[in-house]
């Protein structure tokens, strides 16, 4: 690793601690501002957030004990960067970001079980499956990882075949004022998501540079599906609340 790529890494690490910090004090706080149907999207919002903020306090944390900067040379210490950090928080925020948006759409209840049930199991899936494979950067190794990349979009594909064409008909009922806000958030979670099994390609791309564009990869992805989609989801939550929705 160069002094860019150490400098790339720690910079987005840093910065995505002080995105889901403050996003975190932020959500809970607006709990008030949004009636009563709506504060639990919010308060899911928040919690995303704190085990976003606490997953990449400790994943710097590994980060600084395993390279180490020192007169604009990066040494390697022996300990290990783990990467295992960054799964179990998706494990946990992954199907909750999906939960939001449903909450906030403010479904049947039938509805509600029923689709939040099948997108938290399948979210669960995608990250189990995937993690098996995210330590396999090795040339010699890449067949196994891509194994592992093709088994996690089965449930990856069928929560963008929910997102895409199941939640249509449902988002046309939704008040026309945040029709159109319910849409885009959908689609920037939809956007953002896609994003994640290209940076899990990266090692085959382009192993000598996979280390660095995996971590910011993952970092900004992280940024925009949590931090991002919660401020829309807040937007969505007020807008409603505002118009007795």
């Amino acid at each position: 690793m160069e002094v860019l790529g150490f400098n790339l890494v720690y910079n987005s690490l840093s910065f995505a601690i002080a995105t889901f910090g403050a996003s975190t004090v932020f959500f809970f706080a607006q709990r008030s501002q949004v009636a009563p149907a709506y504060k639990t999207a919010l308060t899911l919002s928040g919690l995303v957030c704190l085990i976003a903020f606490y997953h990449y306090l400790r994943m710097f944390e590994s980060f600084n004990n395993a390279f180490t900067l020192i007169h604009g040379e990066i040494l390697v210490t022996g300990s290990e960067f783990n990467v295992a950090y960054r799964y179990v928080g998706w494990l946990l925020t992954v199907p909750l970001l999906l939960l939001e948006l449903v909450l906030v759409m403010r479904l049947s209840k039938e509805e509600t079980f029923s689709r939040g049930i099948k997108l938290t199991f399948a979210a669960i899936l995608m990250v189990i499956l995937g993690y098996p494979g995210e330590g396999l950067v090795d040339p010699n190794q890449l067949g196994d990882r891509w194994m592992y990349w093709l088994m996690a979009m089965i449930p990856f594909l069928y929560i963008l075949y929910s997102l895409i064409l199941g939640l249509g008909n449902s988002i046309s009922k939704q008040p026309k004022n945040v029709q159109s806000l319910v849409s885009n958030a959908r689609w920037l979670l939809i956007t953002s998501w896609t994003f994640y099994p290209i940076v899990y390609l990266f090692p085959m791309i382009n192993p000598d540079a996979s280390y660095v564009n995996i971590q910011v990869g993952y970092t900004i992805a992280d940024v925009v599906s949590i931090g991002i989609f919660g401020i829309m989801i807040y937007i969505i939550a007020q807008r409603k609340s505002d118009a007795g929705a």
